[in-house]
């Protein structure tokens, strides 16, 4: 990839930059600490092997957009690998609470929420050596993203890297074993794109590295069957504000043929919502007015808000 290539690449995880983050409190195992004093041990079975799941979360106005849905799938996947949270729901949200108020954090937040099976007593694979509980991360940002996605868009790259069967790592999880995203990361963008459009075991089209994929083909919604794909938070709510507005939404098997043919393609994600796709190898999808993803992201925003101000009434 050449000088300009690199200098022209975005990611829909693109954010204006904030120089209050270089000054931010991050949570860990119960104290907030500076940034450059937040660390973990070389020995935890995050940094060795990957051994955690972790979630993305905004907050708006004070508030967590969608905070049970988040923690559904965070408890279900801790439970689904015998991996002991330590807390309840309560606990993580003071221990949110806490990091926000410590950084003077209300609106345009991005959070990511990191557990791990903790320290080992040997750097080994077996989980029966992590003895001494469980490590909680709570690293929280001012990120808001950069207007320019929504012009341009993402360039997309169909990869070689695809996303498993459930019985080799089931995409549902959302694990720091995150190698296999990683490489299609490196494949796309070896390719000159911006992110991967990663097919199923099958050859289906499923999701990118890092979110999940829509087109749009005569005024319906396609998404894949999400059978292989992390069921992301946005992803459900794009389907749910469809289906309360009358918009005809499909979850199915399609392929790369009616993806280079639709008239839209966006992908949905915690930090960006909804990014437009301006194009997958080389080919421009649509005519870039995208009418289709501009409801939903109005509609999106709309739930937000409701779902905000539902929460500040409890």
């Amino acid at each position: 990839m050449n000088t300009i290539d690199r200098i022209d690449s975005r990611t829909t995880h693109d954010a204006d930059e904030d120089i209050r983050n270089r000054d931010i409190k991050i949570y860990v195992n119960g104290e907030i600490v500076p940034r450059d004093e937040a660390k973990v041990s070389v020995y935890d079975s995050g940094f060795m092997l990957g051994d955690g799941m972790w979630e993305g979360m905004r907050l708006y106005k004070g508030k967590w957009a969608f905070f049970d849905e988040h923690m559904d799938r965070f408890f279900d996947s801790c439970k689904a690998v015998s991996l002991d949270v330590g807390t309840d729901r309560a606990g993580i949200l003071d221990a949110l609470t806490r990091t926000a108020e410590a950084n003077g954090m209300t609106d345009d937040v991005h959070c990511r929420l990191m557990l791990t099976r903790g320290v080992k007593a040997r750097p080994f694979q077996h989980p029966r050596l992590s003895r001494s509980g469980p490590t909680l991360v709570i690293i929280m940002e001012h990120s808001k993203p950069v207007d320019s996605l929504q012009g341009k868009g993402i360039r997309l790259a169909t990869v070689a890297q695809v996303r498993g069967l459930p019985m080799s790592q089931d995409a549902k999880y959302n694990s720091h074993s995150k190698l296999n995203c990683v490489i299609a990361a490196l494949q796309a963008e070896q390719a000159g794109a911006d992110e991967a459009l990663m097919l199923d075991p099958h050859g289906f089209v499923n999701t990118t590295n890092a979110c999940n994929f829509f087109i749009v083909r005569r005024g319906a919604v396609w998404t894949s069957t999400g059978d292989y794909c992390m069921n992301g938070v946005t992803r459900a709510k794009v389907i749910e504000v469809c289906r309360d507005n009358g918009i005809p939404v499909l979850e199915k098997n399609f392929s790369l043929y009616e993806a280079y043919g639709a008239d839209e393609a966006f992908l949905t994600g915690t930090f960006g919502a909804q990014t437009p796709v301006a194009s997958i190898d080389g080919k421009p999808i649509g005519d870039g007015t995208r009418p289709v993803m501009a409801r939903i992201r109005q509609l999106y925003k709309e739930l937000v808000e409701r779902n905000v101000s539902d929460q500040s009434h409890d």
